[in-house]
């Protein structure tokens, strides 16, 4: 199939965190950005072919552009979640080959795929098959002792003669005994220049790089150093405010206008709309929304409200426009 690709789609990208960006917290997000591209959390092949699809794959079209991460490495039913994820209309399929976990190990994906790039290969072509929308790759910078950049231009070459042109580096080597997921995100040592090297070495690919990006101005740094784009994870989640910044300063768009009440009554609409008796959901966009009001005066008595289960039976899916009148008045 002809698959197209633009890098400026990739300028800024939302990481795929687990139990993080579900449905509710991207739509939050897009109501601060409208151009940043969004992940979902990793889901897996066995779950998309024989879980309930539509609570783990639909979402909102105001969400889009948004990409669907998959965790497999069986060619045959990466091709069928595609198949079955193609309903749902998503802009992009990513093959995760960074995870570092001991269940994803368990299942033989994730990271240690980049020990098969042959395997990985395999997927990307079955996956490119059967979709005509972009198949990207996201990987780490080597595994274990693997840490050489030939250990990492070789895995990212083969994948390519598969047909990938987007990869996305987690600028972080994935040590795979004796490591916590949180501490393959901090131990390993933090290298972008190998995201710069590859960037040179396959100069038509897209090239994104991933690891420890605390702001919007770091992020401009990067890309003015040769980088397509950046993708941030962490710091978008605990501050995303920072995503009102990202179509002007990352995209040349103008200013956003948008204020954070405004947020919180649009996401309360939201909320009353599709979600008015799902207490798991009203709860999971209170915990998306905490770091909202960093910084501000208020903020605690914000996140104590959001917090608080009385408040959440009480004023269901008002309990956001509750907790701002209590943190910050009307």
């Amino acid at each position: 199939m002809t698959h197209d690709y633009s890098a400026i789609d990739w300028r800024f990208t939302v990481a795929p965190m687990l139990d993080w960006t579900d449905r509710h917290c991207r739509y939050f997000h897009r109501l601060l950005t409208r151009r940043a591209r969004l992940y979902t959390e990793m889901v897996t092949t066995g779950a998309i072919i024989h879980g309930n699809r539509e609570s783990l794959l639909g979402f909102s079209e105001a969400e889009h552009p948004v990409a669907l991460q998959l965790g497999g490495s069986d060619p045959h039913d990466l091709a069928e979640s595609i198949r079955i994820a193609s309903a749902y209309g998503y802009d992009e399929y990513n093959l995760n080959c960074g995870c570092p976990s001991e269940r994803v190990q368990r299942g033989s994906f994730g990271a240690c795929l980049m020990l098969e790039a042959d395997t990985v290969a395999s997927c990307v072509r079955a996956m490119r098959d059967v979709t005509d929308r972009p198949v990207t790759v996201k990987h780490r910078i080597g595994v274990d002792d693997r840490s050489d950049y030939a250990f990492v231009r070789d895995f990212v070459g083969t994948v390519y003669d598969a047909g990938c042109r987007v990869f996305i580096v987690h600028a972080r080597a994935a040590w795979l005994k004796g490591l916590s997921p949180k501490e393959n995100r901090e131990i390993p040592p933090l290298d972008r220049d190998v995201a710069r090297r590859l960037k040179g070495d396959f100069p038509d690919c897209v090239v994104l790089v991933n690891g420890q990006i605390a702001s919007v101005e770091e992020s401009e740094r990067e890309i003015a150093s040769g980088l397509d784009g950046v993708m941030v994870g962490r710091a978008a989640y605990q501050n995303p405010w920072m995503l009102r910044e990202v179509d002007e300063r990352l995209y040349g768009e103008e200013e956003s206008e948008v204020t954070r009440v405004e947020v919180v009554k649009a996401m309360t609409a939201y909320l009353e709309a599709g979600f008015a008796d799902d207490t798991n959901a009203i709860r999971a966009c209170a915990r998306h929304m905490i770091g909202l009001t960093l910084g501000l005066p208020g903020a605690r008595r914000w996140r104590q409200c959001l917090s608080d289960p009385k408040a959440l039976e009480a004023h269901g899916p008002e309990l956001l426009l509750y907790a701002w009148r209590e943190a910050f008045g009307d």
